[in-house]
């Protein structure tokens, strides 16, 4: 599987799912200080799952219906 994992997630989980065989995109160690709004774009794009603990990304889905 692919997954973006964001900055406020941790280093410890990216490393965890990539020992665990997952292609994985770390905000933290690859592109620190994205936004979310490019972090779910990215994710649509090129359809990785986002791993995060901010609360905002709601609100991009669910209030500017940008699809998850």
């Amino acid at each position: 599987m692919r997954f973006i994992v964001d900055e406020c997630t941790g280093h410890a989980v990216s490393v965890w799912l990539k020992d665990q065989g997952h292609e994985v995109f770390s905000i933290y160690d690859e592109k620190r200080g994205l936004d979310d709004e490019s972090i779910i774009n990215k994710a649509n794009l090129e359809n990785y799952i986002v791993i995060t603990n901010d609360k905002d990304f709601g609100e991009f889905v669910f209030r500017k219906n940008i699809p998850p």
